[in-house]
């Protein structure tokens, strides 16, 4: 057993440095503005080529939030598709938590080096994903800080890797619709979930950004 940061990989489990040009470098990442050079892996790095759907959102989600966020992960996550978000606090921790729940895939992009990880509460989740055939990645080295400009920049991969992006709850200024724009950049396609859309009425989604609202649809 060895540890990188605060958490301890099992005997075996390494730290792999994926570049540009290796076969296992994601295909999909060669398509996106700033291609990252080399990518940091620890876990399955084949499932950086499998079909995958991001879900982002807010750090101080609600209830409701969390819940459809688990909810949707999970019967994504059942039907084979892998979940990719940025293990935040919040809707990023709830997307991950959903997919293990089905027993699926999950990677977690990260905006510091694995010897700074961010938040470090999110430890037991990082073991999780690792050990249920999932992986955790980040652009960054060993000792690279969670600094502010990092998260930002970090959601170029998260879209990147995705065949699409879902927002399930997030403010006006959030990160998560930083996402949303990045992933309009890349062609991808965005989703929002509508408040309360577990009701039987459902209101198409308002968006208050016109350029957003010719690609965000209701995702129910």
């Amino acid at each position: 057993m060895y540890k990188v940061s605060c958490f301890t990989l099992k005997e075996g489990e390494k730290m792999k440095v994926i570049e540009i040009g290796a076969e296992s470098y994601p295909k999909k990442l060669l398509n996106i503005y700033d291609i990252p050079k080399k990518l940091y892996v620890i876990g399955n790095e084949k499932i950086l080529n499998d079909f995958g759907i991001a879900i982002v959102g807010t750090r101080n989600a609600s209830k409701y939030g969390q819940e459809i966020t688990k909810s949707l992960a999970y019967g994504l996550a059942k039907q084979g598709v892998c979940i990719i978000s940025g293990l935040a606090r919040g809707i990023d921790t709830a997307a991950h938590t959903g997919a293990l729940m089905a027993k699926g895939k999950t990677i977690a992009v990260l905006g510091s080096g694995f010897g700074n990880i961010y938040p470090r509460e999110n430890t037991e989740l990082i073991l999780n994903i690792i050990n249920h055939g999932g992986a955790i990645i980040t652009e960054y080295n060993v000792n690279e800080k969670p600094l502010p400009q990092n998260f930002p920049r970090r959601n170029r991969i998260i879209s990147g890797l995705s065949e699409g992006v879902v927002v399930t709850e997030a403010g006006e200024r959030s990160g998560s619709l930083i996402t949303a724009d990045i992933a309009l950049e890349q062609g991808k396609e965005v989703f929002a979930v509508p408040r309360k859309c577990t009701i039987e009425n459902f209101k198409r989604y308002k968006c208050t950004n016109k350029t957003r609202c010719k690609t965000y649809r209701e995702y129910i």
